[in-house]
């Protein structure tokens, strides 16, 4: 598993396995969000497998699929709530931890500062450039 840390208490990566739920769970998450659709995926790799090994952990879970027809504004609504009403740090996934960190980036447009936005992402190996005028646009909106 290849968590990458883009805030203090929000990380991301790649797909997981249901047998990673335990180390997230030790390492001190308190909330999983998936963002990769289950049409995607196959058995193991399932929401409802993650899910349920969630559960037994301790863990909440979310779904909050964002397919490749694009991000739209619930979706980012959706993943805030998810974030921001969590008891402790976040963890999200989807393929390669893109999609994760995208959505979490046009959340926070308003909120941080384009630059830092950017730079968190860099900082978590994830390219936030190119969504640096949508960012700007956003966070003048939310101003």
């Amino acid at each position: 598993m290849d968590i990458r840390q883009v805030t203090p208490t929000y990380a991301v990566s790649p797909q997981i396995q249901p047998g990673d739920i335990d180390a997230l769970a030790e390492a001190g998450f308190t909330r999983v969000i998936c963002n990769r659709p289950d049409e995607e995926v196959a058995g193991d790799e399932s929401s409802a497998t993650i899910r349920e090994a969630c559960a037994a952990a301790g863990l909440s879970f979310h779904m909050i699929p964002v397919t490749h027809a694009g991000v739209t504004q619930d979706l980012i609504d959706q993943h805030r709530t998810a974030i921001d009403t969590a008891e402790g740090p976040v963890f999200a996934y989807c393929r390669s931890g893109t999609r994760s960190c995208h959505i979490w980036a046009l959340g926070r447009a308003g909120e941080i500062d384009v630059d830092t936005i950017v730079q968190s992402g860099a900082d978590a190996g994830y390219d936030l450039s190119g969504l640096r005028p949508t960012l700007m646009a956003l966070e003048q909106a939310r101003s």
